[in-house]
């Protein structure tokens, strides 16, 4: 099966294009020609986009629930796919499902739904992000302290388990010993700093140790001051690491975020929704160790005032990216596709629309609203 998508402005590369088509064989996109070239013809089926913007498809590395369902409550996988595709509906293609700080049980069962849900092929699904617990109590966030601890040799191997997708871990790196975080980083898994008080010089050691990016910079971690740059200086200033970014105008004032972009290298800032069961639901509230939270006017904050998620969804984050932050569309695209396939080791098949590539695209409107999506070739509107 040939599938054309054309008449569309395609994001090629570092730029839009009008004149090209798509070409999509097996899943899998199969060439970018002239959109007049005469061998389109014989394809099996031609799509045509009415002119819209046609993006790689957006990548997520934290999404803690969505369509009604958290993942800590129902570590399975019916709920992954019911996470899935609610955050499809706003473009994301591909999402780690995220597990806040819990049990090791529970982590074990998360792990082994997600191991399952990608064997079945659930579209979308590309790992899991551990987000704790082996975080800091004083940036704890919404997360319950009672499930903080330092991982032993077990949990470190059981936290490196999957085997057949990403792992990403947030951690604590002045709470774990640097010796495990290279234990992790050796086993393959993405390791990240937040939820954390550490020092500059605790959180500079541990990108000495590996880890390689930022988990929602700015929140739930040691600011920037004058005499003290804590994790949030160190973030700014190392020219390799990744930052994800939550822009919803609630978690950081986008002043903020216009002064991360300034200060890392382009390519380094990623958007990242943190969503809660309240996307792609019509019921805003939601239960988290045991507390009913319930998003307010787009905003979820715990009893005790705390942020608890977002209600963000990343055609919403690319919105706000273009509207808010003053960046260009094919920057916000970038940010919420490219770069986060780079951070998680996948940009060698995802996060472009190019030769060789999955056939993962996103159509927005003039509005950017999301009129259609593709996994592997296989096309869902909105």
């Amino acid at each position: 099966m040939k599938t054309v998508l054309r008449n569309a402005r395609i994001l090629a590369g570092d730029e839009f294009r009008d004149d090209l088509a798509v070409v999509i064989e097996d899943g899998v996109i199969t060439a970018l020609v002239s959109d007049a070239a005469p061998q389109l013809g014989s394809a099996d089926e031609q799509v045509d986009l009415g002119g819209g913007w046609l993006l790689p498809g957006f990548i997520d590395a934290q999404v803690n629930g969505g369509g009604g369902v958290l993942f800590n409550n129902t570590p399975d996988v019916d709920s992954l796919r019911t996470l899935a595709a609610a955050h499809r509906r706003f473009g994301t293609t591909g999402l780690l499902p995220t597990l806040i700080s819990d049990d090791v049980q529970v982590m074990r069962t998360a792990i082994a739904a997600t191991r399952e849900a990608i064997q079945a092929k659930v579209p979308g699904v590309l790992g899991i992000h551990l987000e704790g617990p082996y975080i800091a109590p004083a940036r704890k966030g919404t997360h319950n302290p009672d499930k903080f601890r330092v991982p032993d040799a077990d949990e470190i191997a059981m936290a490196a388990s999957l085997d057949n997708g990403v792992t990403l871990l947030t951690l604590a790196p002045e709470r774990v010993p640097l010796e495990s975080i290279r234990a992790l980083v050796e086993r393959g898994v993405i390791v990240a700093a937040g939820h954390t008080a550490a020092t500059y010089e605790e959180a500079k050691a541990g990108l000495d140790a590996g880890i390689r990016g930022f988990t929602h910079l700015y929140n739930a971690m040691s600011p920037l001051t004058g005499r003290e740059p804590g994790a949030v200086g160190a973030a700014l200033e190392d020219r390799d690491s990744w930052v994800g970014i939550i822009a919803d105008g609630v978690h950081v004032h986008p002043a903020s975020l216009r002064v991360a972009l300034a200060a890392k290298p382009r390519g380094k800032v990623m958007l990242v929704t943190d969503a809660m069961p309240p996307v792609g639901a019509d019921d805003p509230s939601y239960e988290l160790y045991g507390e009913v939270i319930t998003a307010v006017d787009g905003v979820v904050r715990n009893a005790a005032g705390s942020l608890a998620g977002s209600a963000l969804d990343m055609a919403t984050a690319v919105r706000n990216a273009v509207q808010q932050l003053g960046l260009p569309l094919e920057e916000a695209a970038r940010m919420a596709a490219r770069y986060p396939a780079q951070f998680l080791n996948l940009d060698d098949r995802l996060g472009e629309i190019a030769e060789g590539y999955q056939a993962d695209l996103v159509l927005l409107d003039d509005a950017l609203q999301v009129r259609a999506t593709w996994i592997a070739g296989q096309r869902e509107d909105a």
